[in-house]
């Protein structure tokens, strides 16, 4: 399956011709807030979920919180498979964030990092598994919008590069507990790598265009804003919310900034790189 439901309505969308002048430019935004929302349709979902069962989510339940997310988690994913509002290839990539969510959050919760305050039964360690549909969230998002923006991309750097600090910014994540911290590197190599690339962009009839570092931040600054929406619905918690909620660090933007590295790579797996016609 190459296209999803929403194909059909994205085409009439962008056929349809609302004029010039004031009409074009608001008729552009809503459109592009459309299609935004539709990929983000996973990870709403899950952040809606968080929200409803923090405030409503009776503590006497049979079923615990963490196993209840887990098992919507598969309903929702398994509904939009069905339904076809997603592609297989977007399915095959949530599933990878879910194993690389996974391992990290496996080895950052043993480190202390963070901590998963509730009981669960369906868990691997101290690591409930809703916790990788989280990281599948990214994912979703990143292949679905990818897909129906039909992302172009000019100066991309070779891919040897690019998984190469791919990996590099993976392992770090692990081995900074022991050895010094090369963030700061791996931000200047970052930079250094894409600082000429530019992602173009379909939201009506043409390509616009924007640096792609400036989609990684971004898309970085909503992702850290949604981590603070889960640790208020105490999904999570880091060091410093055991006596409350308090926002989540800023430092945690520049993980997420990294992330957008390594999610580039995996989704690059199924939707290749591809220069403007």
């Amino acid at each position: 399956m190459k296209h999803s439901r929403f194909e059909a309505v994205r085409l009439r969308l962008e056929q349809f011709d609302p004029g010039t002048g004031w009409r074009l430019w608001l008729y552009e935004f809503l459109l592009f807030g459309f299609k935004q929302g539709w990929a983000c349709l996973f990870g709403g979902l899950m952040l809606a979920l968080l929200l409803a069962t923090h405030f409503l989510y009776p503590d006497d339940a049979p079923l615990h919180r963490y196993d209840f997310l887990t098992l919507s988690a598969l309903a929702i994913q398994g509904g939009m498979l069905a339904f076809r509002l997603e592609t297989l290839a977007e399915a095959k990539v949530i599933l990878l964030f879910h194993v690389v969510g996974t391992l990290m959050e496996l080895f950052k919760t043993a480190a202390g990092s963070w901590i998963y305050p509730e009981a669960s039964v369906l868990h691997i360690g101290a690591v409930p598994l809703f916790s990788g549909f989280m990281y599948a969230a990214v994912g979703s998002y990143i292949a679905r919008v990818w897909r129906i923006f039909d992302f172009r991309f000019t100066a991309s750097p070779p891919r040897w590069t690019t998984w190469a600090l791919g990996a590099a910014i993976y392992v770090n994540f692990f081995a900074h507990h022991w050895l010094p911290d090369i963030r700061l590197a791996l931000f200047a190599a970052t930079v250094l790598l894409f600082w000429r690339t530019r992602i173009h962009f379909r939201n009506w009839r043409v390509h616009r265009w924007m640096p792609l570092l400036l989609g990684f931040l971004l898309v970085a600054l909503f992702i850290w804003g949604a981590e603070n929406i889960g640790t208020f619905a105490r999904a999570w918690r880091y060091p410093g919310q055991e006596d409350g909620w308090q926002m989540v660090s800023f430092a945690k933007l520049g993980s997420w900034f990294l992330l957008m590295l390594i999610s580039f790579v995996l989704v690059e797996l199924v939707s290749p790189v591809r220069e403007p016609d």
